[in-house]
């Protein structure tokens, strides 16, 4: 039971922690996209009458800057559940990414 109050815990905090990052990173890339191109951002990409070149250009960055700052924030929420618990959260049990347990591919 305690392990699954603790994973609750950890679910909770890290999507608090990552909703919280990518509200800040939302924040700072608008506000970088103002001082470069001297506008607001578009508030919909897909919309015809914003230009393709800046939709792509917008969609690139905002959809990599804000997943990156969500990614960055859930491992930070990890980390600190691990250094008060003793242990990672079962979510994010090893996933045998070590290059001595890959598979090697049969030819």
């Amino acid at each position: 039971m305690a392990s699954q109050s603790g994973s609750k815990f950890f679910s909770a905090f890290s999507l608090v922690s990552a909703l919280g990052a990518a509200a800040l990173a939302k924040k700072a890339l608008n506000t970088s996209w103002r001082a470069a191109t001297g506008k607001n951002p578009p508030a919909n990409p897909a919309d015809p009458d914003v230009e393709l070149r800046e939709a792509v250009l917008w969609a690139s960055l905002s959809g990599t800057l804000i997943g990156l700052a969500r990614m960055l924030a859930t491992r930070r929420a990890a980390e600190y559940y691990a250094k008060s618990t003793g242990a990672l959260p079962p979510q994010l049990k090893k996933d045998n990414q070590d290059k001595d347990a890959a598979v090697t591919p049969q030819s």
